[in-house]
């Protein structure tokens, strides 16, 4: 079976999960949305940097370097399972005692018992992350989908079953704990692996060097994407947080769904053949296509749909996320395309070069928000879509370089693609405009469906090669 079939293969269980999960969690932040306030979904915002950090530190990329390692064995994942463990208690002590000065900057008591409380998620997600690295490594999909679907079902009903009683943000807090929670427990009695009392400092060694320039890189990373809830949460208000976080969300449930579901398949898959270059740029190729080819309608499709689609959802309230949500689809649709040439530095074992790009990007991208803080709120939004593109040639450019494939090369090749797209959304504006004075869910209807039915026309009357896949792909179930 060829690179690429096998991946999408390894997809199918990886994207039913996470379609699954994301389907369940969709749905239930739709009932949550009409039962708390944006300026609560705002303090969970607020502080999505400091978890996100956490979950960085405490990781230290020792588990990407146990994915790309042909030869990990029983010490190698006991060294890393113990770093993890020893260091998620560490982070939750300093988080703990900074709650307070975390509170005074956003002038928001309620966040200090809120980072407490959340912040033990740490602690409980440490316990599962080798097992599940495990499963990953060695391609076991399905059973991460059936441990995933449970947790994330009872962690919904507790979710909801709070907010319904009129817990507000802690229906938000415990409903992310209880996930978290579940999902180790399963993970832990499920598995055929457990800790043994050993330590290497040598294995510790040789898998620190190369996860720390990752874990910087993923710290920057961090920083730079929850900076705007930082800019947004200290200058505007948490209503206003709440509403880019949603927006945030709402684009990244296709991305998050298509491109993140491969991402977790192409990277082990990869490293098996990193030394094969015309194999590893032509799966890279025809992956990158195929994933390209599903998310930028669909994003297009959302955005030009996006008043009636977040009003018939998260009701009126929430109808200040429609121009902020049309701005920063722009950025999703180029985000498989960095990720996937980050991907080639990774399993090519240049965090090094991975480390350096972030480093250069992330200061021009400071520069950008600096520039464009002065000019308002959606010159922030705009400006985050201007650094993506900058981003986009900066990443390109080294791994393109890596698989003898330019960045040039790779934009010729997904021309076609924006220009189904193009055509694609002449139509849609045209419906919409049509039946502007009709019911949201006949908008949504006639306008997603039109939308498609021309965009898939366009692709099979030209003959675009990721059409094929899809239809190899069915008639193979």
């Amino acid at each position: 079976m060829s690179l690429t079939k096998t991946a999408i293969s390894g997809m199918i269980w990886t994207y039913s999960q996470q379609f699954g999960s994301q389907l369940i969690s969709f749905i239930v932040s739709v009932v949550l949305a009409r039962l708390v306030l944006p300026s609560e979904y705002g303090l969970i915002g607020m502080i999505g940097i400091f978890m996100s950090l956490g979950t960085a530190l405490f990781d230290g990329g020792l588990t990407s370097s146990l994915i790309r390692s042909n030869d990990a064995n029983e010490e190698d994942y006991s060294t890393v399972f113990y770093f993890n463990f020893l260091g998620s208690i560490l982070i939750y002590f300093v988080l703990f005692i900074a709650a307070p000065w975390i509170a005074d900057f956003y002038h928001q008591k309620p966040l200090v018992n809120i980072i407490r409380v959340y912040g033990f998620t740490f602690i409980i997600s440490a316990f599962g992350t080798v097992q599940n690295t495990i499963l990953t490594k060695t391609l076991q999909f399905k059973k991460q989908a059936v441990i995933s679907f449970p947790a994330l079902i009872l962690s919904s009903i507790t979710g909801l079953t709070m907010a319904y009683l009129g817990y507000g943000v802690w229906s938000l807090v415990i409903s992310i704990m209880t996930n978290a929670l579940f999902t180790s427990l399963f993970l832990w009695f499920s598995s055929e692996w457990y800790p043994q009392l050993v330590f290497n400092k040598l294995k510790f060694k040789t898998h620190f060097n190369y996860g720390y320039k990752l874990t910087l890189s993923s710290i920057l990373d961090t920083v730079y994407t929850n900076i705007y809830q930082i800019v947004i949460g200290r200058y505007y208000s948490a209503a206003q947080v709440g509403y880019y976080t949603r927006a945030n969300t709402l684009m990244m449930l296709p991305v998050g769904n298509i491109s993140g579901a491969l991402n977790r398949v192409v990277f082990p898959l990869f490293s098996k053949v990193q030394d094969d270059i015309p194999r590893f740029r032509n799966a890279y190729k025809e992956i990158m296509l195929l994933v390209l080819f599903i998310i930028t309608p669909v994003l297009i499709i959302m955005s030009l749909l996006a008043r009636p689609l977040i009003e018939l959802l998260f009701t009126a309230k929430w109808l200040p996320v429609v121009p902020i949500f049309q701005i920063i689809c722009l950025t999703g649709i180029l985000y498989p395309i960095h990720s996937y040439n980050l991907i080639v530095l990774q399993v090519k074992g240049r965090s090094d070069l991975f480390l350096r790009l972030e480093i250069i990007k992330k200061i021009l991208g400071t520069v950008v928000l600096i520039i464009s803080f002065f000019y308002g709120f959606y010159a922030l939004l705009y400006g985050q879509v201007f650094f993506s593109v900058i981003a986009l040639f900066i990443n390109t450019h080294y791994a393109g370089k890596m698989l003898k494939y330019s960045m040039v090369r790779q934009l010729i090749d997904l021309l076609p693609i924006f220009a189904f797209t193009i055509c694609m959304t002449l139509a849609v504006y045209v419906i919409d405009t049509l039946l502007i004075n009709q019911l949201n869910i006949v908008r949504l209807l006639a306008g997603g469906i039109g939308g498609a039915v021309i965009y898939v026309a366009l692709a099979w009357i030209f003959k675009f090669q990721s059409i094929k896949y899809i239809i190899n792909l069915i008639n193979r179930r």
